[in-house]
């Protein structure tokens, strides 16, 4: 049984001027810019997938797919715009959020900020790349979290002392021929222990990575073991089935400012399971904007299969058939369940803890020894 952590830190203030003034002083290209995917997408298949059956969790989920290696998503012209559109002064005044588990995300800001943004995960041949990947055809699951920012910001100070603190571990590493473990791969949490709301996650990298250490997402396996899949690099993304996979983003050392956005998804059709729920953003949410695309995306999945199982009612009855009493019952209480999740994640504002979110942690015995995923070329 998981443990939650019920005493919230305050985060640190996060420091946003230096990339606000360098994405202001930067040339963009002048006036709207329109998504297209022949100039922005610059795909290449990632080098490896893993099914949920690598992860001890085969027939969890609403695809056999669990998570990918990185891979080539968007050229550098579109990570370009991305940037412009979030760093705009409105979008840091109007979407942002705090944590006790994240000094800064920006949310909710498309389309009405960010209309490249928008198309750019629309696109259909964006959504054939991702739904090929993860193995069931997925859309974004509402528009208020397409392209979830999580941001962070330091010094040049703060990030050269980083590098020189993993230099000198890694050193140490060598010279006591790792008999003291291995202390320069950094293990601490960005964001602790946990599992989306949202059955799959698209995590795209907008920042530059070159001096980067860590920055990997621990997966925990159904075993209890944990495993390290590398961060994206610029440009990158990976697609992970996070609902169904606990899991927690490691520290990036060494880097000024990392930005990854974060844009979730959940199947097109509306008769395959829909266990998403609102635990992990409800705190950090406009709830009115959440609440109404929330039930109405769930709303419409009911809609579609009560006319379906209406149809089937009426065939059996044109065709002077017995109707099937036991699938009957069977579709109404499933349809029953349904309803009754969908309401319980609608919360009353005045219930919601805003700017607290709960931390799963993983039970005792647990592997404390990540294995990394490798290429398997």
């Amino acid at each position: 049984m998981e443990t939650l952590t019920m005493n919230p830190t305050a985060p640190p203030q996060p420091h946003f001027m230096p990339i606000i003034e360098r994405a202001a002083a930067r040339e963009k290209t002048g006036g709207s810019v329109n998504f297209d995917p022949a100039k922005h997408l610059s795909f290449a298949p990632p080098p490896q997938v893993f099914s949920m059956g690598d992860l001890g969790l085969e027939g969890v989920g609403v695809s056999p797919v669990a998570v990918s290696q990185p891979f080539q998503l968007f050229s550098e012209e579109a990570v370009e715009q991305f940037r412009a559109e979030i760093l705009n002064p409105e979008v840091m005044k109007n979407c942002r959020f705090t944590s006790n588990l994240a000094a800064c995300q920006l949310r909710g800001y498309s389309p009405k900020y960010a209309p490249f943004i928008y198309d750019a995960w629309n696109n259909q041949e964006t959504l054939a790349i991702i739904s090929k990947i993860a193995g069931v055809d997925l859309i974004p699951v509402i528009n208020f979290e397409i392209g979830h920012i999580n941001l962070s910001v330091k010094s040049a100070k703060e990030a050269a002392e980083e590098v020189a603190g993993v230099t000198r571990a890694k050193q140490s590493y060598d010279d006591d021929e790792g008999i003291g473990g291995c202390p320069w791969e950094d293990d601490k949490p960005v964001v602790g222990w946990h599992t989306d709301s949202y059955p799959f996650v698209c995590v795209l990298m907008l920042s530059d990575c070159t001096n980067m250490v860590g920055g990997e997402t621990a997966l925990l396996k159904g075993n209890g073991e944990v495993i390290k899949v590398r961060g994206p690099q610029k440009g990158c993304a990976v697609i992970l089935q996070g609902r169904y996979i606990t899991h927690q983003a490691l520290r990036a050392l060494g880097a000024q400012e990392r930005i990854t956005m974060v844009t979730s998804f959940r199947p097109r059709s509306p008769y395959l399971p829909d266990d998403s729920v609102l635990t992990s953003v409800r705190p950090v949410s406009n709830l009115n904007e959440l609440y109404t695309e929330f039930a109405s995306y769930r709303l419409e999945m009911l809609e579609e299969r009560v006319r379906k199982q209406l149809k089937i009612l009426r065939e059996y009855q044109q065709a002077n058939k017995k109707t099937d009493t036991t699938a009957l019952k069977a579709f109404l209480k499933e349809q029953e369940e349904f309803t009754k999740r969908t309401n319980e994640e609608i919360v009353e504002e005045e219930k919601v803890p805003f700017g607290y979110m709960e931390e799963a942690r993983i039970p005792p015995g647990t592997s404390k020894l990540p294995e990394r995923i490798e290429n398997k070329e």
